[in-house]
C-alpha cells in the first residue's frame, strides 16, 4: 500500500519540488554552462531528442550540447570522441549536462530517479522483460547509473533497470541518490572502455 502511495503521490510530488529548488540553486551555473558551450558549438548550447518515456510515451528530452557536428568528407559525423569539445568533456565529467533535464522532471516526463530514457530507435529491439523499464518514468540518475553507467554492458543494464521497477521504494530511491553524489565526485563511469559514449543497443542483450 505504501508502495502505491509513494509511487502515485508522494515521489511525484517529491520530484517537481527537489527539481525546481536544485534548478534554482544552480540557476549561476546553468547560465554560465549555457554561455561557454554556445561559443563551443556556434551558438548551441542545447541538445534536443525524442526519447521514450513511461509506457514508451514519446517526449522531447533536453540536454546540454557537449559534442559539435563536425563530419567527414563524406557528410556523415565524426565519432564521438573527435566531436567532444573541450568544455564538452568537462560538463560532462562533472554531469552538468544533465541540468537541463531537470526541466523534463518539472515538466513532468520524468522522474529525478528512473531507468534512463535511452533512444526511440531501441523501443523494437526490447525483449518482453526489458521493456518493463518503461513501468516507471525514466530519471536523470538510476540504480544502473549508479552501479556502473558507461562502463557496464546492455545486459546489466536492464537487469539494474528492471529490478529497480520491481523494488522502487522511498529508501531505494534516497540511496540512488546518495550513491549519485559519491559517483559525481568521483567521475566514476562516465565512459565506456571503448568509447566516449555508451555504445549503441542493437538487440543482442
Amino acid at each position: 500500500m505504501f508502495r502505491t502511495l509513494y509511487t502515485g503521490i508522494i515521489k511525484p510530488i517529491a520530484d517537481i519540488f527537489v527539481a525546481l529548488v536544485v534548478f534554482l540553486v544552480l540557476l549561476p551555473v546553468f547560465l554560465l554552462v549555457v554561455l561557454f558551450l554556445a561559443a563551443a558549438n556556434n551558438g548551441k548550447p542545447f541538445f534536443f531528442q525524442l526519447r521514450p518515456g513511461k509506457n514508451g510515451k514519446i517526449f522531447r528530452v533536453i540536454k546540454f550540447k557537449t559534442m559539435n557536428d563536425r563530419k567527414d568528407p563524406g557528410g556523415n559525423l565524426l565519432p564521438d570522441a573527435d566531436r567532444l569539445t573541450a568544455i564538452g568533456k568537462f560538463v560532462r565529467k562533472t554531469s552538468l549536462d544533465e541540468i537541463p533535464q531537470l526541466l523534463n522532471v518539472i515538466k513532468g516526463d520524468m522522474s529525478i530517479v528512473g531507468p534512463r530514457p535511452l533512444l526511440v530507435e531501441y523501443l523494437p529491439l526490447y525483449n518482453e522483460t526489458q521493456k518493463r523499464r518503461h513501468d516507471v518514468k525514466p530519471g536523470i540518475t538510476g540504480w544502473a547509473q549508479v552501479n556502473g553507467r558507461n562502463t557496464i554492458s546492455w545486459k546489466q543494464k536492464f537487469e539494474y533497470d528492471v529490478w529497480y521497477v520491481d523494488n522502487i521504494s522511498f529508501v531505494l530511491d534516497f540511496r540512488i541518490l546518495l550513491m549519485t553524489v559519491r559517483n559525481v565526485v568521483k567521475s566514476e563511469g562516465i565512459n565506456s572502455t571503448t568509447s566516449a559514449t555508451m555504445e549503441k543497443f542493437t538487440g543482442s542483450s
